[in-house]
Parts: structure tokens; sequence; C-alpha cells
């Protein structure tokens, strides 16, 4: 009986191996692939769309429209790094001293706060909605991976493309064409600055709606893309 079970133990922890190899190596199959081609849909758009079918709303669509980096004004990688992850350009894919402050104020709504752009793009990118460790730690094996294959400036390219920034709206040729009528490339200081401050939740905030609270986060993300330097900043790490 022991020998029986010694043995089923084994077969199943070979079987969980070569499933866990698997889904690596998919993973890893993909970032390879995407690193130079158009990112055509998200895991966060498959997901949303899903969920909107189940609910019986037919009239959901997840739109989103790829651009380069080129075809984007070089104020909304500023907003965003501005608004989300000022220290983007020097990480390694995380920001160490942040997440020490949530886990030691112990609040865990606070972990989006210390979430990278490049932690951001992983989730978005490949993982479901969540907040287990299993979760957190595929997205940190997938930030490794985008950091060590694609590098800061493809990250950034692919997290504006397949940002949410309203119901059905992703990525910023979508959102600038939806909310402003012109593209992305166009897009001023002041309304790069306006979509950056929906990311941190597009479902309650909207940046053709703004609350007083968007506007103070518009405000406050034009105070910080001075204090970064402006488009130098960009330049500096070449990002555009």
């Amino acid at each position: 009986m022991a020998k029986k079970t010694n043995s089923f133990w084994a077969t199943l922890k070979k079987r969980l191996l070569i499933i866990t190899g698997g889904i690596v190596l998919w993973f890893f199959a993909l970032i390879l692939l995407f690193s130079l081609l158009p990112v055509p849909f998200s895991a966060v758009m498959a997901e949303r769309q899903a969920s909107a079918f189940f609910r019986g709303d037919w009239h959901y669509r997840a739109h989103s429209r790829w651009v380069s980096m080129s075809d984007i004004s070089p104020w909304m990688p500023l907003a965003v790094m501005a608004g989300e992850d000022q220290k983007f350009p020097q990480h390694h894919g995380f920001d160490i001293q942040a997440i020490q402050s949530v886990l030691d104020s112990q609040n865990a709504s606070m972990m989006r706060g210390a979430s990278t752009l490049s932690q951001q793009t992983a989730k978005n990118m490949f993982l479901w909605d969540g907040r287990s460790w299993a979760r957190k730690g595929l997205e940190a094996v997938l930030t490794v991976g985008l950091e060590t294959v694609w590098g800061k400036k493809r990250i950034l390219t692919v997290y504006l493309n397949i940002a949410e920034f309203g119901p059905g709206i992703f990525g910023v040729e979508t959102a600038s064409q939806t909310y402003f009528h012109k593209p992305a490339r166009q897009l001023t200081r002041q309304e790069a600055a306006l979509l950056a401050a929906v990311l941190p939740n597009p479902i309650i905030y909207h940046a053709n709606r703004p609350s007083a609270y968007t506007r103070e986060r518009q405000q406050w993300i034009l105070q910080q893309m001075g204090q970064l330097g402006g488009t130098d900043f960009l330049r500096k790490y070449r990002l555009y």
C-alpha cells in the first residue's frame, strides 16, 4: 500500500511539473511572439467581453486599435509614467521600496500603487483579475520575462495599446478617437493627463465626464510631468 501511495504522489508530481513547464513555455512563446508583432487583444479584454456575454449584455464590445509609439503623442507615455510609475525607466520590473511600504502598512488595497507599469502590462496582457498568490506569482514571473525580452520601450508601447480607458475602450488610439475625436498622435498635454487620470479605475472614473477627483488627479499628473522634465524625460531614457 505504501509503495502504491508513493507511486501515486510521484506520478502526480511529475504531471504537475510537466503542466507547469508547459504553461511557462507557452507564456515564453507569447512573449517572444509579441516582442515584434502587434498585440490583437489582451486577457483583460477577453475577460471583459466574456463577462458581458454572460450578463446578457450583447451591446458590449471590447475595442482596440494597435498603434506604434511613433503614432502616439509623446505626452501620453509621459503622462502614464507620471501618474502610474515614475521609476519605470530605472527599475527592473518591481518597485521594491513601494512594495515594502505596502507590506509594512498591511493594506492590500494599496497594492496597485506599488504595481509598476511592467507588472500591469504582464497582468493585463496574460492574466485574470484577482488577488490570489498564484496570480501574483505568475505576474512576477511574466514581469521578469517582459523586462528581459521586451525592454522598456516595448513594454510601454504594449501597455498604452492594451490599457483600459473606459467600458470597452482599450488602448490609447481607441480612447483618443472616442473621447477627443482625433488620433493618439495629436493628443495634447492636458488630454494625455486626463486619460492617465482615469487609469486607476476606468470603470468608475470617466474621461468624458470627469469628476472633481479626476480633474484634481489630472492637474497633479500635469505637475508631475513637468517635474520629470517633460518630453526630455522620454529622450533621456530612449523611450520615444
